[in-house]
């Protein structure tokens, strides 16, 4: 029997990626990467080539039911969890884990992002089944850290302590510090010392690891998940759990327990990974033509410009002359333009748009 269980968290709303991403369909749900396959569906064909299919969880927005259903179609419905408000990660693990409780108690989980970019897979599977091989006999929280290729200000970071002996591997360190995005200083430094590592925000761990870990750091969200054994895989699971999402604080995992706990590890690795972030993070990862720029519609004509991320729907027509180092990216009658270095700010676009313009249009 596969007692290995892949969670796959896909309820943000990728605001970062506006205007491509809205709130009714968010970057998870999008070929981004022009591949023919969305990003939660890459994440799923990752994962599936060794777990089960009936081993997925994927925690999502009610508001995204349809979307997976219909991305994913593997999946049967009760594999689909629905979390009535955004409340960060720390609840969406702990629904999960709660769920696979009342099925598989002595599971090991992965969890993982949907909107991750891995482009050396088979390297990246081998990582995970080392690492599942390390938590399943070791009472340990996992993650993958990924070597650094750069001072990036747009990730957490992992500093490691010296190397700990398991099995065969050469790359398993216990974890000293987490770092939240620090700023380019900090993270020149960072990556100049060799001993910090981007979070890549994958993890994983045996069930009862991470109940525990629950039950010492976070334990009111403990508890709310697990008063409600019986009524997971019944009709009363979505009453409950909206009744406990009302109730339940928001946090993520990294700082309600991954920062607090002293049995943490990294596998550390270069596996071709990208968060897919942001507009900044797409660049890096397409092909450009010989003025560096990433071209994504039929009909746009450059001049004198370069090192731009241009993203226009294929009805369009786009003359741009003269930019250096911005994006221009429309959809559904948006427009945006923006220089590359103030991405950051994309964020603060979408409030603002959302104030003076209404919901519809983010």
């Amino acid at each position: 029997m596969n007692k290995n269980y892949c969670v796959i968290m896909a309820g943000g709303v990728g605001s970062r990626f506006w205007p491509l991403s809205r709130k009714g369909l968010p970057k998870q749900f999008l070929d981004i990467l022009g591949t023919g396959r969305t990003l939660i569906q890459q994440t799923f064909d990752r994962f599936s080539s060794f777990i089960p299919v009936k081993n997925f969880i994927v925690v999502t927005s009610v508001s995204y039911k349809d979307l997976v259903l219909e991305q994913l179609p593997e999946l049967d419905e009760s594999q689909v969890l629905l979390e009535p408000f955004r409340r960060n990660t720390a609840p969406c693990i702990a629904y999960a884990a709660y769920k696979i409780k009342t099925v598989m108690p002595d599971a090991n989980l992965i969890v993982s992002p949907s909107d991750h970019l891995i482009i050396k897979e088979e390297e990246f599977i081998q990582q995970i089944n080392s690492g599942l091989h390390f938590v399943e006999n070791n009472k340990a929280l996992l993650t993958l850290g990924i070597k650094p290729s750069r001072p990036e200000t747009g990730y957490g970071y992992i500093q490691v302590n010296a190397k700990v002996k398991f099995d065969h591997l050469t790359n398993l360190h216990k974890v000293k510090t987490f770092t939240e995005k620090p700023d380019r200083d900090m993270a020149k430094v960072f990556v100049d010392s060799g001993e910090f590592f981007w979070n890549s925000g994958i993890f994983l761990w045996s069930l009862s690891s991470i109940i525990d870990a629950f039950d010492n750091f976070l334990p009111d969200i403990s508890h709310l998940f697990a008063s409600g054994l019986k009524m997971y895989n019944t009709d009363n699971e979505m009453n409950f759990i909206n009744k406990i999402y009302s109730e339940c604080q928001g946090i993520s995992i990294d700082y309600g327990i991954m920062e607090k706990a002293g049995n943490v590890y990294a596998l550390t690795a270069d596996f071709g990974w990208s968060d897919l972030g942001t507009w900044g993070s797409l660049y890096d990862n397409k092909d450009k033509d010989e003025e560096g720029n990433v071209i994504n519609g039929e009909n746009v004509l450059t001049y004198d410009t370069k090192n731009c991320i241009i993203n226009l729907s294929d009805e369009k027509v786009a003359v741009l002359q003269g930019l250096d180092g911005y994006i221009v990216a429309e959809s559904n009658d948006t427009l945006m333009i923006c220089r590359k270095n103030d991405e950051q700010q994309i964020k603060q676009f979408v409030t603002d748009v959302r104030i003076q313009k209404g919901d519809s249009l983010v």
